[in-house]
């Protein structure tokens, strides 16, 4: 008796290491550009403001329902895709040139990209930054600094 209680124990335990980064999201929650569409041709610093329905945005660290706060994926492949793309869904994503974070809730950015075609995509994070177990992201866009 002790020994499956030790065992149900030891399974319990484990359990939050298997559900982590697996926080749910709203089917219906839609993310995407507002102010700019796939094959826009615009001048740098460009300002990219983001829109989400369905869902409401909190800072980083937040551990609220149907919450998050954004990410921009710029000039990479798709979010899950390309080299680490199964370590972003589950450990989270990373800040470097091409993964900026916004923990502070913001729902824009005034970038400064140079001339030639750029891809942009946003994702919502969690409190941890890792995708929702939905991950709610917008499509893919490119647009052309001239």
């Amino acid at each position: 008796m002790k020994l499956a209680l030790a065992t149900a124990l030891a399974a319990l335990m484990a359990l939050p290491a298997q559900v982590e980064g697996q926080t749910p999201s709203n089917p219906d929650a839609r993310l995407y550009f507002v102010n700019l569409s796939d094959g826009d041709t615009v001048a740098s610093p460009v300002t990219v403001n983001f829109g989400l329905s369905g869902m409401g945005v909190a800072p980083a660290g937040t551990e609220m329902e149907m919450t998050g706060h954004h990410h921009l994926l710029i000039d990479r492949p798709p979010l899950g895709q390309g080299e680490d793309g199964a370590d972003e869904l589950t450990i989270g994503l990373p800040s470097d040139e091409h993964h900026r974070h916004f923990g502070g809730g913001q729902t824009e950015v005034t970038l400064d990209l140079p001339a030639g075609p750029h891809t942009l995509q946003l994702v919502l994070g969690d409190a941890s930054h890792v995708p929702h177990a939905e991950p709610v992201v917008s499509d893919v866009i490119t647009i052309t600094i001239d």
